[in-house]
């Protein structure tokens, strides 16, 4: 049998150096964070005001921060910026949406997805100054085998959200299926599976979100 502990020691470490946050600050950091946090609305009517240069850079590194089953990082982050490609984009999205509404989805899916007043139309692919195609990688020609990749890329994804939104910026997730045909408007090797599709900009002057309500602590939370 062999020693676990053993054989970790067949592989560099280096000193953990983890942040200091002093015990009385702590959840007062924590409830700022809440209070900026609570503020993120999916947004589906953007403004044309450009992004900050750097902005998406910076959400894309601290998303790559995210954990992943041993540490294979299975994710892409593809930023479409060309209106011409983002047109193709909606094109592609809009048709597999307008079966979507009318084929695959179930009439208790269409009732839950009411109050958000949702239809397969989708100008805010176009409309968006970016728009942040997030694809799984899977095992390739060039990729090893990842573990856990829907968890890994889903726990990037929400860093990506929170980075954007820290820095002012609207997102919304945009997860139209099937999603092959993001392959080959991303330019994509079949390795490589869409799970994402977030616009990124900031809301038009007079965006509109639906008046929804998040569950509150004593419905999400159990103490044991």
């Amino acid at each position: 049998m062999v020693d676990s502990t053993a054989a970790a020691t067949d592989h560099p470490t280096v000193p953990l150096r983890p942040m200091t946050v002093p015990a009385h600050e702590a959840e007062a950091r924590s409830r700022t964070f809440h209070q900026v946090m609570a503020q993120r609305r999916t947004v589906r009517d953007y403004s044309t005001r450009p992004i900050p240069d750097g902005v998406i850079d910076w959400a894309v590194r601290t998303a790559a921060t995210a954990p992943s089953g041993a540490h294979v990082q299975p994710w892409r982050f593809v930023v479409i910026t060309d209106p011409e490609r983002k047109r193709a984009l909606r094109e592609a999205a809009e048709a597999e949406e307008r079966e979507f509404y009318a084929h695959r989805a179930s009439e208790e899916w269409l009732a839950a997805l009411a109050p958000i007043g949702t239809d397969w139309r989708k100008p805010f692919l176009e409309d968006a100054p970016a728009v942040i195609v997030v694809f799984e990688v899977h095992k390739g020609p060039q990729s090893p085998r990842p573990y856990y990749t829907k968890e890994s890329v889903g726990i990037a994804v929400g860093l990506l959200l929170a980075s954007l939104h820290q820095a002012g910026l609207a997102t919304l997730t945009h997860t139209p299926s099937p999603m092959r045909f993001l392959n080959e408007v991303c330019e994509r090797p079949a390795e490589e599976r869409a799970s994402y599709v977030i616009p990124v900009g900031y809301p038009a002057e007079d965006a509109r979100v639906p008046d929804l309500h998040r569950k509150g602590l004593e419905e999400v939370l159990i103490r044991l």
